[in-house]
């Protein structure tokens, strides 16, 4: 896969990839997400679609389940050291299935690529210019 990233102006900067575009923005003036927001973002959602799909499959419903994802910073160099992610269902959720809802979550491969993180190289070339 491949992703072109392009700066349409102010502090936005943008990924496009297939059909489409992850816009993000910094502070003051954001009009999107922070790119570490969307980054971020994805390990919540990620693990969302997991819960989804366990649920459509078992054809349970999915009225009143969400997700809660808190993030704790160290104090020190504000890096980000845990991430909590909280399945909440409603009381009429079915009890044995808790455990394997967590299970799927944790299959997230958001996750998966904290785990075993992948190898990034920088590198810069001159290009022309049309």
């Amino acid at each position: 896969m491949e992703m072109l990233i392009d700066f349409p102006g102010g502090a936005r900067v943008d990924a496009h990839f297939g059909p489409f575009t992850v816009k993000t923005d910094q502070p003051p003036a954001a009009t999107a997400p922070t790119p570490f927001a969307t980054f971020l973002a994805s390990i919540g959602t990620c693990a969302g679609i997991y819960v989804l799909g366990f649920c459509q499959q078992r054809g349970l419903p999915t009225e009143g389940i969400r997700i809660i994802q808190r993030m704790h910073s160290n104090p020190f160099t504000g890096m980000v050291e845990k991430i909590d992610l909280e399945i909440q269902v409603p009381p009429t959720f079915p009890e044995k299935y808790r455990p394997s809802l967590i299970r799927s979550a944790e299959l997230c491969a958001v996750k998966k690529h904290f785990e075993n993180p992948p190898k990034i190289d920088v590198t810069a070339r001159e290009v022309a210019t049309a």
